[in-house]
């Protein structure tokens, strides 16, 4: 999981954080979208509801959106991220 991430970061296909990435997933623009395991319900379900309407995988990882952030080498949490197309 993490080496994938590290990898999508280096190509520059993340999107980092619910709001673009839910922005994507109405676009049409997001291939894959990986959840932090304490991610809000409400954000969970807005991107579960929006992915399954444009059959975009949804990936629970079992990380906390600190470790996420960590791995995104950002100093900040991360809950959400979207694969660009």
């Amino acid at each position: 999981m993490a080496d994938e991430i590290k990898k999508l970061l280096k190509e520059g296909k993340l999107i980092i954080g619910a709001e673009l990435t839910l922005k994507g997933l109405k676009k049409g623009n997001v291939t894959k979208v990986f959840l932090a395991v304490n991610t809000d319900l409400d954000t969970k379900d807005d991107v579960k509801t929006y992915a399954s309407m444009n059959g975009v995988e949804v990936v629970e990882l079992d990380v906390t959106n600190e470790e996420l952030g960590t791995v995104c080498q950002k100093p900040f949490s991360i809950s959400v991220l979207g694969v660009k197309k």
